[in-house]
């Protein structure tokens, strides 16, 4: 089908995700077309490296063909089986197992879903229906981090503390609460981590005594905030909140549906910190974009507690897709693929990334750089000593998503002026050198954009 043709009717008919939906309609839409590696071509030959492989999830790379033959040999196989009934499939299982394996802890036990938006919705039912099997069903207030991103369902959209998510949908809850973020280069506490871990610590207490902590049923966290414009918080941090949430008898649900699958380097972020939740969110990684899954895992107690609860009661709650085979067999390819080299090569890139990024904060336009692993965003101020965000009239999600891709170059652009990057862990040298000097290109272009010179500080 020609080019023309098909934006047209992507125009007339295709709803697309956190988009304006009349800007969209003006703009077009461009169609992607192929992928090898950590490159993607557009319909029109326009070769790319995909520095945000697909939305933080294709950390195989593109064209993989062991992933793309068990998918294959899964359809013709046994394309789907049901988890009702008593039914599974030997992929699902296997996948479970494997997975639990290598979870933290006692995360022994594994519930599938389609993604991480669902992942996070069947926690949320999950823990109302521990406290209820534990008779405490006032235990039904959630807490979660400002700028933190929990999905995009009715209830996840909730959790999530971005006000797009919330703006003209009635969220969040009565039931859902925030503390503030642990943002290091905008925290007024200041920038050492001692002060900053002690200042979340003190706003959970807080938060925790205004609701009551007979009331407080759990407190979730992404181990680096990620669509909050990848907020990477001190060390310590993430295990100073589980321990506090440990003392306040609050279960502690890590959301690693952008950080896991080795993203931050090894399998799982809270593996860095000796970390282990109560619940864990996991997705993106899971497949590699591939096909859709995500999964909750449950601690020993937390299932245990459910299912003595509900004895030989149906725990009501499941998908049609749940444990879906073809996405099963997908995640134990993507497994053995990281196992066999892909999480090393991760690690040695993300060194790479963060040494290349980190070198362009001598730019006029660079506040700050921070990741890691191969996670990390470039802040950028036109007034590095007063961290001054860059002015809405240079359209920063827009103006430099489109100069980037010119350059070919695919970037997260952040409407706050934040660069996000989550290359493949497949990424070579020359990946990652590209993604450099494609970014210090773009940086060098929006300097010279009138709006951008007026505004920064002589």
């Amino acid at each position: 089908m020609l080019l023309n043709s098909l934006v047209e009717l992507d125009r007339a008919h295709l709803i697309h995700p956190v988009a304006s939906y009349r800007g969209h309609e003006k703009a077009g839409v461009r169609v992607l077309a192929s992928g090898k590696g950590a490159r993607v071509r557009d319909a029109a030959g326009h070769e790319l490296v995909d520095g945000f492989a697909g939305l933080w999830c294709v950390n195989a790379g593109y064209g993989q063909d062991k992933i793309i033959e068990a998918a294959a040999r899964q359809l013709r196989e046994l394309p789907y089986a049901t988890g009702y009934f008593g039914l599974g499939s030997e992929p699902a299982i296997r996948l479970a197992s494997e997975l639990a394996d290598r979870a933290p802890g006692d995360l022994n036990h594994v519930y599938f879903t389609l993604g991480g938006s669902d992942a996070v919705d069947s926690t949320v039912r999950f823990i109302r229906y521990y406290h209820h099997s534990l008779g405490k069903p006032e235990k039904d207030q959630f807490i979660s981090v400002m700028s933190g991103y929990h999905g995009s369902s009715t209830v996840g959209a909730g959790l999530t503390a971005l006000p797009v998510f919330h703006a003209g949908f009635g969220l969040p809850f009565d039931w859902q609460h925030t503390i503030p973020t642990h943002y290091s280069y905008r925290n007024p506490v200041g920038t050492e981590a001692r002060a900053i871990i002690d200042a979340s610590v003190a706003a959970l207490r807080a938060k925790v005594e205004e609701l009551g902590a007979e009331r407080v049923a759990a407190f979730y966290v992404e181990p680096i905030q990620g669509s909050g414009g990848v907020l990477v918080p001190p060390d310590g941090w993430v295990k100073a909140m589980r321990d506090t949430c440990r003392e306040l008898d609050i279960l502690f649900v890590a959301d690693e549906v952008i950080t896991g699958f080795g993203r931050t380097g090894p399998l799982f972020a809270c593996e860095e910190e000796g970390v282990v939740p109560d619940l864990m969110t996991v997705a993106k990684g899971l497949t590699s974009g591939y096909s859709p899954m995500g999964a909750v895992f449950l601690s020993d107690k937390v299932y245990n507690t459910i299912a003595d609860g509900a004895g030989a009661a149906a725990v009501g709650h499941g998908y049609t897709y749940s444990a879906h085979p073809v996405s099963a067999a997908v995640g134990l390819a993507c497994l053995e693929l990281y196992e066999d080299g892909l999480l090393d090569n991760g690690r040695r890139a993300g060194q790479r990334l963060m040494t290349g990024l980190r070198s362009l904060a001598d730019h006029p336009l660079v506040g700050e750089v921070r990741g890691r692993g191969m996670l990390a965003a470039v802040e950028l101020v036109t007034d590095k000593e007063r961290k001054t965000p860059l002015p809405a009239t240079a359209e920063p999600a827009r103006r430099i998503f489109d100069r980037a891709w010119d350059n070919g170059l695919v970037v997260r652009a952040f409407p706050t002026g934040i660069l996000g990057y989550a290359p493949p862990l497949c990424c070579t040298d020359d990946d990652i050198d590209a993604i450099i000097e494609r970014t210090r290109a773009t940086l060098d272009q929006t300097l010279d954009d009138p709006d951008v010179r007026a505004a920064m500080r002589d």
